[in-house]
Parts: C-alpha cells; structure tokens; sequence
C-alpha cells in the first residue's frame, strides 16, 4: 500500500527468514505465507496461530503459491530455485513481475513459449531491463541500432587485475552504490551479473548480440541507453533505488507514486561512461562469446 495504491495479498513468502516474514505478514494481511525451509514450518505456524493466514513450506509450498488466484506475481526468489513457481505463474497466464534473471538465462525459450501459449505478461523488473523495457518502442524494432546496459563497476572498477587477485569476500560485497545480498553483489563485483543480464536482453526483447552492449557508469543513474536509426539516443535515469522499478511493475500500464528518492540533477558534476575492461572482467566476455555462439537461447530451449 502506497498513497491511493492498494494491492491485496494473496500470498507472501520467504526461505529463512521467520522474523519478516511474520512481521510483513501481521503486517500485510495476506491470505498465505510460504517459507522455503520445511524446517521452519512448525516456527512460522506458531507464530501466525492466531491469524487466519494459511501457512504452507517448501517448494511445494512455493508451488501453490505461485498457482493462487493472484493477478501479478512478483518472482524475486534468488537463483534457479525461483524457476518453476514463476514458470507456474506464468502458465496460468498471470502477469509475472520478474526480477530473478536466471529464470530468463537457464529456461529463456520455455519462459517465452509460456508466455505465448498462456498470454500471460512478463514485467522485467532488474533496473536495467525495466529502464529498457520503457525506452524500447516495439513497433519500431527496425530502427532499434543498440541497446547499452550500465554497470556500476561495482568495488573493483579502478583496481589493478594484480589487486583483484587479493581481494577479500568482505570488499566484494561492498558495492558502492547498491545494498544486496551477498551473491548478487559478488556477482556485480565481477561483472557476472551484467553477463548474464545481456542474456537477460537477448531472450528478453528478441534482440540480436549485435545489437546489445555494456558501459560502466559509475554514478548508476542512468540504467539503459537505447539508439534508434535516425541518431536520437533515449536514456533511463533515476536513483539508485529499486522501489523505482518496482513501483512501474505494479502499476504498468498506469504509472503510480513511489517513495523513491527523486533525482536532483545540480546535485551532480558529471556522468561518466567507459569501456568494461574484459581483461579484469572475464566474464562478460564470456557471455558475449555465448550469445554470438548461439549458446543461450538454444541451451535455454
């Protein structure tokens, strides 16, 4: 609930984390809550006795969740372990609000083959490909000459390759302008996270490799560059800050407030953008040889 937005609960849920999950629940009222560890079951359903909220567990639980009678699905499960509840969702044609890329990257084909058959929506909510999906005019996909993800360059943007080499877990999780769980922050620290988002792209929006790139912009407010044919160049800006994203997502096709932070443009002296250095940030370069392979989609399928 935000301003004149409300959006009743169907369901919520969680892996371990008992304490929010109970607290958002006593909050928010939905009428199920899921935790991923069967483990923790009995704690939960203790802690809810007094409520009417139906406590399920595991990934059967996850299942059935997915498969309430919700008109949006917000896929936010960390990894391959979000894959089959969000393809559920997407099979009985909700429109599935996905902010868990490996979805995309390990089942690419059979996520848009459901979405077909089903008609039901996918809403891509990474910050990058939700800035894309709003810059990118589909009835002109002709004109579209490129598409150019940022990266923030994450910790190790100006180190030495000899530096990376000695680097702690600690300073890679310690991301300069993002707050995120430890493998995800990992992953932008080594640019892994931006490889996969360009598979993300291609899958995505139907684009060739040819047509996708990477800068890194340290400042992270510009989120996505699109170029058409005539010259103009549409850039996505805004803080930081995924409630920006999030809050499109809920509201799309409308657009509704969001208590992100607004950007102040005289608060900043310039915005920088260069070339990813491959040598220190091989893995980009990996997916980039993956997608002109021809690797992912059919790997996907």
């Amino acid at each position: 609930h935000y301003g004149q937005e409300v959006f009743p609960l169907e369901a919520i849920t969680a892996f371990r984390n008992v304490d929010r999950l109970v607290r958002d629940a006593q909050e928010l009222k939905p009428k199920a809550v899921v935790v991923g560890d069967p483990a923790l079951y009995g704690e939960v359903k203790s802690s809810l006795a007094r409520s009417c909220i139906e406590v399920l567990a595991g990934p059967q639980g996850m299942l059935e969740a997915a498969c309430r009678p919700a008109d949006m699905v917000m896929s936010a499960i960390v990894g391959a372990a979000g894959l089959a509840p969000t393809l559920a969702a997407l099979e009985r044609g909700a429109m599935v609000a996905l902010a868990n890329k490996e979805c995309v990257v390990a089942a690419g084909a059979i996520f848009r083959r459901a979405a077909q058959d089903s008609r039901g929506i996918l809403l891509p909510v990474d910050s990058e490909h939700n800035a894309a999906f709003q810059l990118l005019n589909f009835e002109q996909s002709h004109a579209i000459e490129k598409v150019t993800l940022t990266a923030s360059g994450g910790p190790f943007r100006v180190w030495s390759l000899e530096r990376m080499a000695s680097a702690t877990p600690e300073q890679a999780v310690s991301h300069p302008n993002w707050s995120m769980g430890a493998k995800i922050s990992v992953d932008s620290a080594t640019l892994m996270n931006k490889g996969l988002e360009l598979i993300e792209a291609h899958i995505l929006f139907d684009l060739p490799p040819e047509k996708l790139d990477v800068v890194i912009h340290a400042q992270s407010l510009v989120h996505c560059l699109v170029a058409y044919a005539d010259g103009s160049v549409l850039a996505h800006l805004s803080a930081p800050d995924m409630k920006t994203p999030i809050a499109h997502a809920l509201a799309w096709p409308q657009r509704m407030v969001s208590p992100a932070r607004r950007l102040d443009f005289t608060e900043f002296s310039q915005f920088t953008f260069e070339k990813p250095d491959l040598q220190r940030f091989p893995s980009l370069q990996l997916a980039r040889a993956c997608l002109q392979a021809g690797g992912a989609a059919p790997a996907a399928a």
